[in-house]
């Protein structure tokens, strides 16, 4: 099953690219090869680059702090386990006080790193960063992977903080929803949205063997699904066939 993900507004939209884009490092900084750990760099480079909006850090505060004060609304409540409230109301707690304690923005303090900001400038460039363009960070790049990394490790700790609230949120923000099986007829599927409800996240699961990519489209009022099948050529053709998919909304 390949699972699609389609943001409401702008502000999740930032965080499921950061959340990519985080996903993307860990997975860089764990491997050896020189090549690997060059675009782990440029990949906190890109995640400087989408968290230097000036009030993502304090959006981010604030949905911590509503979902926390909906949490504590529970308390007492004889249909809730209070352990498990306990449990998410910690790990938010938590994620607070990270991103609360980070001064300035997310990789701020990297930017007085004169040796990494030579590399920033450069690496957007094609070639920029040939041994005879940078011959330090070759160098660096000649090192025991273990060495690497744990420079990686150290730069790419000024941005753990955001990286534990995106977690938090998104994933509350996933489990929000009730996975619901659909149809949709002739490879079109559409869905009025009840009023008073603000959907933020739409989630669609389909087959994999079916070799079908969904267009998803969404607003207040309605969601809309369309399944469509690459041809020869790459082109998305509307695959007119009656398909059922998993659809979530999460709100």
């Amino acid at each position: 099953m390949v699972l699609y993900e389609y943001p409401f507004n702008e502000g999740i939209r930032t965080m499921l690219r950061l959340e990519h884009l985080f996903d993307r490092l860990g997975q860089l900084v764990a491997r050896d090869a020189p090549v690997d750990h060059h675009f782990a760099l440029a990949t906190i480079f890109e995640i400087m680059d989408v968290a230097s909006r000036a009030d993502l850090k304090s959006d981010l505060l604030k949905e911590l702090e509503r979902h926390r004060a909906q949490l504590q609304s529970y308390r007492g409540n004889p249909h809730i386990s209070e352990a498990a409230l306990d449990q998410i109301v910690g790990r938010i707690d938590h994620a607070f006080d990270g991103l609360n304690q980070l001064q300035g923005k997310a990789g701020q303090a990297l930017q007085s790193n004169d040796w990494l900001m030579g590399i920033r400038s450069r690496i957007g460039i094609p070639g920029g960063t040939c041994e005879f363009d940078l011959p330090s960070y070759y160098a660096w790049q000649q090192l025991d992977p273990a060495k690497r990394r744990a420079d990686l490790m150290g730069w790419i700790g000024t941005l753990s903080p955001m990286a534990e609230a995106l977690q938090v949120l998104l994933g509350l923000l996933r489990d929000s929803g009730a996975p619901q099986r659909v149809v949709a007829a002739g490879g079109q599927y559409q869905q009025s949205l009840p009023a008073g409800r603000t959907y933020q996240l739409m989630r669609v699961r389909l087959d994999g063997a079916d070799g079908l990519v969904p267009e998803m489209t969404g607003h207040r009022l309605m969601v809309g699904v369309r399944l469509m099948r690459p041809d020869a050529d790459g082109r998305l053709r509307l695959a007119a066939e009656d398909r059922d998919f998993e659809l979530t909304l999460c709100a």
